[in-house]
């Protein structure tokens, strides 16, 4: 790849703007990476894996799998979400990171056709995906690395011929109030309709959105609260939600996440709102974790060699 692409790529790379606000990062025991071990036969390969796969710009020609976890994998046989559909539009284009897994592009499609039913809303705007072999990124998430995690923009659709000049300029909305512990005025029942079909889809394994979003829903369904389960308070997330999807049935190599706790975690929900409204004095006998620096190729699962080299 000639250096003037690779430059360009990096700079749209850099283009971080509404779709997603915070670096979506997942450290602890919600963050989606499951207790199995992921196979690390790349040994001595130390490149940095977000070098490696940043800079790819089409899916590799595999036969479509999620490979490792959502934190520390990749993905083959990607497909790309088409830019415009009848109730959708892929948002921040210059990003290249509308690929992903079939499932989870037909998951996309499927919720955006229930959004065009709520009122006000003609669809869905899209954020990002994946890379087109998945990986990590040059900036950005620390997810959304095997082809099942999407980001789906707060602001309601009430066009679906942006432009992809408009796509990079507009911007979404947040939705939260006192620093995530409540949702703020533009905050709707749609928006609860829209995660609860979300999350009741069992291809759905949870969706992350803000503290006090979670709250609000809790207060709000007086009926089944099953799906309520699979909403998770997470820092962020108040631009957009996040969904992120079970392994598909047959990818051996991919990595499900531990499901979340029993119940509809809403007593979890209010205990981060009343930390963020109180937060607890800092622990003075806590040790900083090291950091282990960039993922290298050396730690991500042994078919991802094969393809980020695949033609």
């Amino acid at each position: 790849m000639g250096s003037f692409l690779k430059t360009s790529i990096l700079i749209a790379a850099l283009a971080v703007t509404g779709a997603c606000r915070n670096n979506d990062v997942t450290r602890n025991v919600d963050d989606g990476r499951s207790a199995a071990t992921v196979p690390t036969q790349n040994a001595g390969d130390n490149r940095v894996a977000k070098e490696v796969f940043g800079y790819l710009p089409v899916a590799s020609n595999q036969r479509s799998e999620a490979i490792g976890g959502y934190a520390r994998g990749c993905q083959a046989g990607a497909v790309q979400l088409p830019e415009t559909g009848p109730t959708w539009q892929a948002m921040r284009l210059s990003r290249n990171r509308n690929w992903a897994q079939p499932v989870t592009v037909d998951y996309v499609q499927d919720l955006s056709r229930f959004a065009a039913r709520l009122p006000g809303w003609e669809g869905l705007y899209v954020g990002d995906m994946s890379q087109p072999r998945g990986g990590p990124m040059l900036t950005g998430h620390t997810s959304h690395q095997s082809g099942l995690d999407m980001d789906i923009w707060m602001l309601q659709p009430d066009r679906l011929n942006l432009s992809r000049q408009e796509r990079e300029d507009l911007s979404s909305i947040s939705m939260r109030r006192e620093r995530g512990a409540f949702t703020n005025s533009r905050w709707t029942e749609e928006h609860m309709r829209l995660l609860r079909e979300a999350a009741s889809d069992p291809r759905t394994a949870r969706i992350f959105v803000f503290p006090g979003a979670k709250v609000a829903m809790c207060n709000w369904e007086t009926g089944d609260r099953s799906w309520l389960n699979k909403i998770r308070p997470w820092w962020g997330h108040y631009y957009h939600f996040h969904v992120r999807l079970n392994c598909p049935a047959g990818d051996r190599a991919c990595e499900d996440q531990a499901p979340p706790p029993p119940g509809d975690g809403c007593a979890d929900a209010q205990g981060w709102v009343d930390r963020i409204l109180n937060p607890p004095p800092p622990d003075p006998n806590a040790t900083p974790s090291p950091g282990r620096g960039p993922l290298t190729m050396a730690r991500l699962p042994a078919q991802c060699l094969s393809v980020a080299n695949s033609n």
